[in-house]
């Protein structure tokens, strides 16, 4: 069957999706919609489960080279978007649903044309959970109760070997903002990012009676802030940092002198080793802010996602697919944006891209945020990926591939807390 046959059913199940969004780890509707449909496609396949909601199939066999798929299906928390779950407050906002679907998509044409008979390398679809740094208090439960060891999901199925035998990561993901002409995107890196958090404690007293034997640690913040800002004049402008700190917790009042407060702030870089250097001088700043005024204060710091640098490698062949495309118009290239996403983690390990499309309106993670170009994101953009496959077959330079060891990923993120 083809693209344009499939077309109504591929984007009915996008819309499915759309209409119920489910957060991180929570995505069981969604694991039933996908569970559902490759079923009904192929009634004896081999589904494996994986971290709560997670699935994994293959196509293929007796092939050395495997290529993973991956289609994240959480959503975003965004109770104020005009689709979002009113019990829940998650919204689809970031495009997952369409990722969901143009892998199903990809899995029928794979398996009802036998198309992947031909290719020189197994094809593994991964729909992954919980891409979506939030909800961390239920994600802390899970934690606790030993269900999970990781925010995120591609670290999650890291630990738990789900990509112990792939050796390519290929995913998609809807580009921001909207476009006169139908548009993809390679070689966007993404930043990496870490959590922060400052807890300046001083000596409360009475605000009129005697303000004067206080150590305000709520001027300690704000003293911070200040720092922050002038600080940005001395960051790179090619690591694009962004701190955001917002204040978590306080024991404020009016008439009382506070003397603790909770800052939070994440840091992002498009490096480690800058991401280190910058956060480095947040604690410098916040230490400075408490001894300025005579208090103290505890950092602790978080481990967020790595930084993202797409294999260019692996983008030649996806350029080469573009040049000879005539239903695209138009590439972007080799931009690096703030955004994060745990696809970082999983490059760490091994090559990995992710190819940008348009078709949507409104600001990812806006509550404006939809699709307005289903032909191009269900029909067009899946057969062009088709395209970017077969030029893979037969052509992948093994020598250009790397692999690290998850030991070496869970060192790497010790070195960066412990460096803080």
């Amino acid at each position: 069957m083809s693209f344009k046959e499939q077309y109504e059913e591929i984007a009915g199940v996008g819309r499915t999706i759309f209409d119920n969004p489910e957060l991180g780890y929570k995505e069981f509707k969604t694991n039933q919609t996908v569970t559902d449909f490759l079923k009904k496609v192929n009634p004896d396949i081999e589904l494996q489960s994986f971290s709560t909601t997670g699935l994994r199939t293959t196509l293929g066999s007796g092939k050395l080279l495997n290529i993973a798929f991956i289609a994240e299906l959480d959503a975003v928390y965004a109770p104020t978007h005009w689709r979002s779950d009113k019990e829940t407050g998650a919204a689809h906002n970031c495009g997952h649903y369409t990722q969901v679907a143009i892998a199903l998509a990809l899995y029928k044409h794979y398996f009802e044309s036998k198309a992947y008979e031909t290719l020189d390398y197994r094809i593994t679809f991964i729909f992954i959970p919980a891409e979506e740094y939030l909800d961390l208090a239920y994600r802390d439960e899970l934690l606790g109760s030993g269900k999970i060891s990781y925010y995120g999901g591609k670290p999650e199925a890291m630990k738990l070997g789900v990509f112990d035998d792939i050796d390519i990561g290929l995913c998609v993901h809807a580009m921001g903002g909207e476009f006169a002409e139908r548009t993809i995107e390679i070689n966007c890196d993404l930043a990496g990012f870490l959590y922060k958090h400052y807890t300046f404690t001083g000596k409360a007293t009475h605000a009129g009676f005697d303000p004067f034997s206080a150590k305000n640690a709520y001027s300690m913040s704000t003293l911070f802030n200040v720092a922050l800002g002038l600080s940005r004049q001395q960051m790179k402008d090619s690591e694009k940092v962004r701190m955001n700190p917002i204040v978590l917790e306080s024991d404020m009042s009016t008439n009382v002198i506070p003397n603790r407060i909770t800052v939070g702030s994440d840091l992002r870089t498009q490096s480690v080793d800058y991401m280190k250097e910058a956060a480095s001088k947040m604690d410098d700043a916040a230490r400075g802010s408490a001894l300025a005024l005579q208090g103290e204060v505890e950092i602790k710091t978080q481990m967020g996602y790595l930084p993202f640098v797409q294999d260019r490698y692996l983008s030649e062949f996806v350029l080469e697919a573009f040049q000879d495309n005539e239903e695209i118009s138009h590439i972007w290239n080799n931009n690096a944006i703030s955004a994060a996403g745990d696809i970082g983690d999983l490059a760490f390990m091994m090559p990995c891209i992710q190819i940008g499309y348009s078709g949507f309106t409104g600001t990812i993670h806006g509550d404006d945020f939809k699709d307005i170009d289903p032909e191009f994101i269900y029909e067009v953009f899946p057969r062009f990926l088709t395209q970017v496959l077969e030029r893979m077959s037969g052509r992948i330079d093994r020598s250009k591939l790397y692999r690290r060891t998850f030991a070496e990923y869970e060192q790497l993120l010790a070195s960066i807390v412990s460096s803080n």
